[in-house]
């Protein structure tokens, strides 16, 4: 119980911080890009998904969060993974970006599914509860409390069923929860250039 009182209370601390991580999609030398803009969701020449997974993990084998990118709760938990990851182990990708289609397609889900967030590694993507506690296990939110100690005890006492369950009712209602954004300026300064992919990565 205390564990999901001070995740809460995080969140809410994140939803008053300006937005340092964008929204919709990935945002290009610091531009804001609106949910409508064509350019992004259209552009003509894309590489395979294949290939775009390839580009992905051919220098870096961070893992990746695919998150909903127009969803303020999403998106205020991507700034909290961001706070707690102080050595960097993440990635970030909106599921609405090319990049994130590309991954979706390549791990047998539809392209516009983003019905879950995706925890995307070199051996695999997961989704639902199980990316929640593969995300959980690289977050630190204080030098003394890394959390994979209490991600590893989740998986073998709570059942996926039960653990997926209590994700829908959570994901299925997060508009209605927090609300959405059409677009937010991504971190002009360049500070998290390095935790979230570029988009260009998907072009051919």
């Amino acid at each position: 119980m205390w564990a999901r009182q001070f995740l809460l209370m995080q969140l809410g601390i994140a939803s008053l911080r300006a937005c340092r991580a964008f929204v919709t999609a990935p945002t290009f030398h610091g531009r804001m890009v609106s949910t409508a803009s064509s350019a992004l969701f259209s552009t003509p020449d894309l590489s395979p998904p294949s290939v775009v997974l390839d580009r992905v993990f051919e220098t870096d084998n961070r893992p990746i969060i695919l998150f909903d990118g127009v969803c303020n709760m999403c998106n205020n938990a991507v700034n909290l993974a961001i706070d707690w990851d102080p050595k960097n182990r993440l990635r970030f990708c909106a599921l609405q970006s090319n990049v994130g289609r590309a991954l979706l397609q390549f791990h047998g889900r539809e392209a516009d599914d983003i019905s879950s967030i995706v925890f995307v590694t070199q051996n695999g993507a997961f989704t639902k509860s199980d990316a929640v506690l593969g995300i959980t296990e690289e977050l630190n939110p204080l030098p003394f409390l890394p959390l994979r100690p209490f991600s590893k005890l989740a998986t073998l006492v709570v059942p996926s069923f039960l653990r997926d369950l209590i994700y829908d009712g959570v994901a299925d209602n997060r508009y209605s929860i927090m609300g959405k954004r059409n677009e937010c300026r991504f971190d002009a300064d360049g500070e998290f250039d390095d935790k979230f992919l570029d988009d260009r990565l998907a072009e051919s």
